[in-house]
Formats: C-alpha cells, structure tokens, sequence
C-alpha cells in the first residue's frame, strides 16, 4: 500500500459528479492536423490524440504554426480538422485569409490562441474558425474542442455509456447494474438499455423476468455491421423508458471474442439511446477491458472483504492510468454487515483506496432473494426502502443529472429566497 493511503478517509475528498458540460462525445473517424508554435502545445495535443474519445481519429502534429499551415496546403489537400497555434506575434487575420485560400471546403479549423490576441472573435468566425481556445491548453481542452465540432454540427445524440463490473465474481455486480439502470430510467425518465455481456451466464432476462428470443448473441455473431433498425428488433421492453439487450444465457457455444467484438453495437446503441448500462462479467480479457477504458463512468462494485479490496484497488490504479482525461471510476461496497462474516470495515476500505465509496449496500438476503425470484427490482418490491433510495442516488451520481436539476432548482429559487432575506432583516 502507499503512503498515501494514510490520509483521513474523512478529507478524502469523492469525485465531483459530471456536470452536462462534462460529457465529451466521442469523434468519429475523422482526419485531423495540427500545427503548433511551443511544444508545451504540440505535447499537448499528442496527449489527446491517445484519449479514448479521439480513438477513431488519424491526429499528426507538425511545429511552424500558421504559416507551415499554409504552405504545406499549397500542393495537398487539407485534412477534416485543422488545428492551429498562434504566439500572438503575427497579423492572425491575415495568415488566416492565407489559409482560407488552400484549404477544402468543409475543412473545420480550431485556433489556439494567446492572451496578447487583440481580434474580434466575429472576425475569427468570419474567416472560418470553428473554434478558439485560449492557451496554454491541456489535453482535455484539446479532446473537448475537436468532439464538439462534430456533436454540435451534425446534430447527433450520443448516448452515455456507464460500465458496471465486480471487483471479485459473486458480488452482486449484475443487481447493482440492473436496478441502477432501472432507477435512471424511472426516476431520471432517460431512456435507457441494458446490454448483458455474461452471454454464457448472465441474468438480465431472470431480474427483469423477460425471456426474448433474441438478444446480444444475434448481434454480435453478425457478419455485417448491425443498424439501428436491427438493434430495435433484438431489444425486449422492460418499462417505458428501459430496454433489454439480454444474454442467451446458454452453453451450446464458446464465447471468445476479440477487443472490438462489442463496438460497432456499443457505436450503433449510442446513436439513439440517451443511456446504455453495460453488465459486464467479472473477467480480464481484451474486451472487457476495452469496453471499461471506452465507457464515460465506471461502477466497480465490492464486497468488504481483502481480496476484493485488491483487486479493487488494481482495477482503479489500471482505469486511471488508462483514462487520464476521465473521471476516475466510481466504487460502492455490496451485501456490507453479513451475519458471522468478518469484514474490511468503510473506513478502512475508503482508505486503501483514497476515496469513498458512493454507497454502502447493506445485505438483506430477504430484500434480494424475493426480487431475484420474482423477477423484479427492489424499487417495485419497497419504492420507499433506503436501499431503492441507494441505487436512485447512485443513478444520480453516474449520470450527474439530479445534482444538475437540483442545482437548476436552486438557481430559480435564489432570487425569491434573497426577497424573502431581504424583508425578514428590514422587519
């Protein structure tokens, strides 16, 4: 363990929730070239160009600026995305119009400017930059202003994707991800699917007591890239806003796949579906861990016990690395105060693994084991029992849309709380 590991569980502070303006889609398969005047820049933007939303995207770096932007479009034609630092020295307006001169229609430009930039951002937009950020940039800046290029010009609703995993088999990691997926679907009313990827073993279909004869198996065995229209007749309807991609759950074939087995469904969900849950089975194998560093939030779900504070901790410290741009993952403890079961108490879990976790579920084998039977979440057994109230926050948490409503509650109060200050101090 690290010294830091150390710190009172109590200052450690839990990562902030996403905010709207916090989600980045990813860019498609594009083109793009920058050209940089310092190398803190040009190191910067070799930085995003390893960030898992620019994954699709050919990034080359070049060093001269606006006039090696110019020159080298003489003879050659320009890429999707031009990106271009100016030190604040030269006349930008004109290597501007010099660039206009060579560039392909529809080419979009981003500038990367200084604080000694006297120009009239209309002026830039009148030239054709689609974008100015003020330097110095960091890689995320980078990564943010290329994405929103494409999310905001063609319109396209690109759906979150929230990873749920086990720290250790046998946590109730599937439970966890389905009634957390139920919970964002009724109480934050965003439609929502739940991919089981346990093809051999997997539960969705028993927890939501649906059987659909088909599922994640027809499309993933499919020889040609799957549509949206293809996608919508595998899905079963669990509730208005909540949808199954359900497991065949059978053993008549192996099921080996390769580290982009899952992405042109993932690609193709994310198209229409505001929310995608991604039940993932508790393995270490290429795609599993390509959809977790693909994912926007990351669940980790574990018992108190030491192997699963390892191998917790292992995970987190491969996550981070892997998404340096992202939040870190989230982690909440399952099945916590078992009866004769010795555990790793919140406090000391909280300090191994420098943060806290967002919810400690208690175990209630009478709570679950009737849900499980039945078919149902907990919310439709006790829509009022503390550990509905648990999932709803944890929801909330992974989505960042009820701090964002509370905060928007609170905004359109202020100005009538301030009134009501105002005359309770004049009387």
């Amino acid at each position: 363990m690290s010294s830091q590991s150390q710190k009172d569980p109590e200052e450690l502070s839990d990562a902030a929730p996403p905010q709207a303006n916090d989600y980045i889609a990813a860019a498609p398969r594009i083109s793009v070239q920058a050209f940089c005047e310092t190398e803190d820049t040009a190191a910067a933007v070799r930085s995003a160009g390893d960030d898992r939303r620019l994954g699709k995207a050919h990034l080359t770096v070049k060093m001269g600026g606006m006039a090696a932007a110019a020159e080298a479009y003489q003879n050659a034609p320009t890429p999707n995305v031009i990106v271009i630092e100016s030190d604040g020295r030269g006349e930008i307006l004109a290597g501007l119009d010099e660039l206009a001169s060579v560039c392909d229609p529809g080419t979009r430009v981003i500038l990367i400017g200084s604080e000694s930039d006297e120009v009239p951002y209309r002026e830039l937009v009148r030239r054709g930059v689609n974008d100015y950020v003020m330097g110095p940039v960091n890689p995320i800046d980078v990564v943010r202003s290329i994405c929103s290029l494409f999310a905001a010009s063609e319109a396209i609703t690109v759906g979150r994707v929230i990873a749920v995993v086990g720290a250790k088999g046998g946590v109730g990691a599937s439970t966890v991800a389905h009634n957390v997926a139920w919970a964002i679907a009724r109480d934050l009313k965003l439609d929502s699917v739940v991919i089981d990827l346990d093809l051999a073993f997997g539960t969705a279909g028993l927890d939501f007591n649906q059987d659909p004869m088909q599922g994640i198996a027809n499309a993933v065995f499919q020889p040609d890239r799957p549509d949206s229209a293809f996608i919508d007749r595998l899905l079963a309807k669990c509730t208005d806003h909540l949808s199954l991609l359900a497991a065949p759950a059978a053993l008549d074939r192996v099921y080996d796949f390769g580290a982009n087995a899952f992405d042109a469904i993932f690609d193709t969900l994310r198209m229409t579906t505001p929310c995608i849950v991604l039940d993932l089975p508790h393995q270490w194998s290429a795609w599993t861990r390509r959809a977790l560093e693909g994912a926007d939030d990351i669940l980790i779900v574990a018992e108190p016990d030491l192997a699963n504070l390892r191998n917790a901790k292992n995970m987190l410290g491969v996550l981070k690395a892997s998404r340096p741009n992202d939040r870190p993952p989230l982690y909440c403890l399952n099945q916590v105060g078992m009866p004769k079961r010795p555990e790793i108490d919140r406090r000391s879990f909280a300090k191994t693994l420098e943060s806290q976790p967002v919810a400690a579920l208690p175990f209630d084998s009478r709570l679950f084991g009737t849900a499980a039977n039945n078919g149902q979440m907990i919310a439709e057994l006790s829509a009022n029992h503390r550990v509905s109230r648990m999932f709803s926050e944890i929801a909330q948490r992974l989505t960042g849309l009820g701090d964002t409503r509370k905060k928007q509650r609170s905004s359109l109060l202020a100005p009538l709380l301030g009134r009501f200050r105002t005359k309770s101090a004049r009387a």
